[in-house]
């Protein structure tokens, strides 16, 4: 058994994950199928994929449903930045016809921390040294 983060987008998957592939280091795309055309308004749209974000394994699609719901900011994506540099470029990168929850900054617990969403509804928590009563993930 394996759990397997999952993203259901509504037709703009394949522009999501190329995002995150060209803006979060170690990022790839791993798999990708697309709807034939015996699915008429999906045709070409992302039927799965498999990615690797940050060395994390997400599947991703387009649902051919239309929902009534989208992400939240609940479930975030946890990036543990190696430089501090990292944590306002990928901010403000990310956050581009997004949200800054929390923008950049040195809020305590970290030396530099961030919490945005993107213009797809995914969430980011991007930090660089958390104090050390934080146990390692």
């Amino acid at each position: 058994m394996k759990a397997t983060p999952f993203l259901m987008f509504q037709g703009r998957c394949e522009e999501a994950i190329n995002f995150y592939v060209n803006t979060i280091p170690g990022s790839e795309i791993e798999q990708l199928t697309r709807y034939g055309d015996e699915h008429d308004q999906m045709a070409g749209k992302v039927f799965t994929s498999l990615i690797r974000i940050a060395g994390q394994t997400v599947m991703a699609n387009d649902s051919p449903p239309v929902h009534q719901f989208t992400f939240t900011p609940s479930f975030s994506f946890w990036i543990d930045c190696t430089e501090s540099d990292q944590v306002a470029h990928l901010a403000e990168v990310l956050s581009v016809d997004g949200k800054k929850m929390m923008p950049a900054g040195n809020y305590g617990f970290s030396e530099s921390f961030a919490f945005v969403e993107d213009r797809f509804g995914i969430s980011w928590q991007l930090c660089y040294k958390l104090s050390p009563e934080r146990p390692e993930v």
